[in-house]
């Protein structure tokens, strides 16, 4: 199998990974050997070496164990936490040292030792700090998905590259097509699938009517070859938005999560179509793609149709092109069973898909199917 670009990539960010946590241990490994030395120079420091130096081993070890365990990194909660921590600090710096001529002012007289008042103001900004970093963490964590960089009369919200992923509705995965479609390349986007979703996709293949479980059952197997696919990227979303907790019905709840992922819908149900189109969300119709890709007849062109089956009017009759569009011929029920030449007179076109009307007649080949 052919080494692709993304495969290189991907071993070279492994090994660039592995080179900064090796970088990491080594760095650890020399201030532990610092702090064993200092502990050697003098007895009364060899506690307070080898404690640190414990220490620091500890903290190196709890570091890699935990980076090489959590391997789904959310970046939200990452950039939540990291911009927490910064916030915090610099709040907790502030209020230290707003707070420290108080404690001078009011503690200077009552604590008779000279040191005793800045210890007692190193504790009160450590303890500030601590606090003001937690809080702020906190809160962002909780709120990180309704969290904006905000300046008056501006607002800074994430930057969208590239094409918008597609998040998959039940119906467009149970009915399949999804999967030919992704099988030729065309799709060079990610596709998504909600948790919510599978789980209506996996009670419809637990449910007690055969018809319904069969068809859940087929949706889990198409979703099954869309994981196998190596020309798509499929990602399985937890969806965890404040604003899908009040929500229970799986269109409105699909509504809200393509919206805040700034993602394109794609279904086939006619009602969720007309939904999204209502609250500004991008959708893509199966149905009306696969009308858009059949065949194109013209009044005046001739299609060779196999006649299959008698129409609703005397004498008509029914044929189905490839694509499995229906050709209503005249005066073609005599012709059941038979390959003819049909003279197209109009085409309908409805929402369940185009119709050809047509009648027999010419001699001559649709230059299409030649």
């Amino acid at each position: 199998m052919s080494t692709t670009l993304s495969d290189l990539f991907l071993t070279g960010s492994k090994k660039l990974l592995w080179t900064s946590r090796g970088i990491f241990v080594a760095i650890a490994i020399s201030i532990v050997t610092d702090s064993l030395v200092f502990g050697l120079d003098k007895e009364s420091q060899f506690a307070i070496g080898v404690t640190f130096a414990a220490l620091a081993f500890a903290t190196c070890i709890a570091v890699i164990v935990l980076d090489v365990r959590a391997k789904d990194k959310d970046m939200a909660t990452l950039s939540a936490v990291y911009f927490g921590l910064l916030l915090g600090y610099f709040i907790g710096s502030g209020l230290a040292a707003a707070v420290q001529p108080l404690i001078n002012a009011y503690f200077s007289e009552r604590l008779p030792l000279p040191g005793q008042v800045v210890r007692l103001e190193k504790m009160v900004a450590l303890l500030t700090i601590v606090t003001s970093c937690y809080v702020v963490v906190s809160t962002l964590i909780q709120t990180k998905d309704e969290f904006r960089f905000i300046i008056p009369y501006v607002e800074f919200s994430k930057e969208l590259k590239g094409a918008k992923p597609l998040v998959l509705d039940t119906s467009v995965i149970i009915d399949g097509r999804i999967a030919d479609i992704c099988d030729t390349g065309i799709i060079d986007t990610k596709l998504i699938v909600p948790r919510f979703v599978l789980q209506e996709l996996q009670g419809i293949a637990d449910s007690s009517d055969k018809i319904r479980r069969t068809r859940g059952r087929r949706g889990l197997d198409v979703l099954k070859k869309l994981q196998t696919n190596e020309k798509i990227e499929l990602q399985m979303n937890e969806a965890n938005l404040p604003e899908l907790r009040e929500v229970q019905k799986v269109d409105e709840r699909l509504v809200i999560f393509a919206k805040s992922m700034s993602a394109r819908v794609v279904t086939n149900d006619f009602n969720l179509n007309k939904i999204c189109q209502l609250q500004g969300v991008d959708v893509i119709n199966l149905n009306e793609l696969s009308n858009a890709l059949k065949l194109v007849a013209l009044p005046g062109e001739i299609l060779l149709v196999k006649i299959t089956k008698q129409g609703d009017q005397i004498g008509q009759g029914v044929g189905y092109l490839d694509d499995g569009t229906m050709v209503v011929v005249e005066q073609g029920r005599s012709a059941i069973g038979h390959e003819m030449p049909i003279i197209v007179t109009s085409v309908l076109q409805t929402p369940a898909g185009r119709m050809i009307f047509g009648r027999l007649g010419g001699t001559g080949e649709h230059p299409v199917l030649n």
